[in-house]
């Protein structure tokens, strides 16, 4: 089992190398080295759930961390099982840029691509 193997089986979350260079990238932007890529589960949206990416400097009880290259990734137990084998991308092409997660676990989602079920 490689590391990287290893710290997905532990966070179920997979970041993929492009998103954690850009996480990387924006983090060095702002000068902090004390903040972790939280990726959430919220109700919210067409489907029912609305996926939440955002830098943040707390440790909450039963968080689930990983690091991938230096990138500190953090869900909360209750997203844990939401994500689980979950993939998150960073894209920049001339039709899209931004973060993308692949979940094998959303069983529907939306048009616009902002929330699962």
């Amino acid at each position: 089992m490689t590391v990287q193997d290893e710290t997905t089986a532990k966070s179920g979350i997979i970041l993929t190398d492009a998103a954690a260079a850009k996480v990387k990238g924006l983090l060095e932007q702002e000068g902090r080295d004390d903040l972790a890529l939280r990726v959430a589960v919220q109700p919210g949206g067409c489907s029912g759930l609305r996926y939440q990416l955002f830098f943040d400097e707390r440790s909450l009880d039963g968080d689930v961390v990983a690091d991938f290259g230096g990138v500190k990734v953090v869900t909360d137990r209750m997203s844990a099982p939401y994500l689980g084998g979950a993939t998150v991308d960073f894209v920049d092409t001339i039709e899209k840029q931004g973060f993308t997660i692949d979940n094998p676990n959303a069983t529907g989602s939306c048009a616009c691509g902002d929330s699962f079920s």
